[in-house]
């Protein structure tokens, strides 16, 4: 297969998702489509709400978010994320990626002021391609 970049990198993007082969593949594919500079893997909400709480200027661009987690779901991490402050949610994009196929989970997200798209699991070049633009 034959890397293809994207557009201009981004510098951080995050990825939460509690199943650590998903979170595998969503970094190779950024990695080998030079998609970002540098990927912040999360395996729970929570954990994810702590780092962008904490961190200053290392904010991501962009998030790709699972939706079906134990502890805390992808609905209830937005729910979190409002608390957040102006310039965290003004710096970063949400994508909601996820191997859901139930036409609530898609409404529920397209409500969302922060979730910008919805993106099928697994990721993929022309996924990428198409979040891309979103930034």
């Amino acid at each position: 297969m034959q890397d293809i970049r994207i557009l201009e990198p981004l510098s951080t993007v995050m990825v939460i998702d509690d199943t650590e082969i998903d979170r595998y593949i969503a970094e190779r594919m950024m990695t080998r489509h030079t998609f970002a500079t540098h990927i912040i893997k999360m395996g729970s909400g929570a954990d994810a709400l702590n780092y962008l709480q904490a961190s200053g200027n290392k904010l991501p661009q962009m998030i790709f978010l699972d939706i079906n987690m134990p502890g805390m779901n992808g609905f209830e991490f937005l729910e979190q994320y409002e608390s957040l402050s102006d310039d965290v949610k003004q710096q970063t994009v949400i994508i909601m990626l996820t191997s859901s196929i139930n036409p609530e989970d898609i409404a529920n997200a397209s409500r969302s002021p922060y979730v910008k798209h919805f993106v099928n699991k697994p990721l993929t070049f022309e996924r990428l391609s198409e979040v891309r633009e979103l930034v």
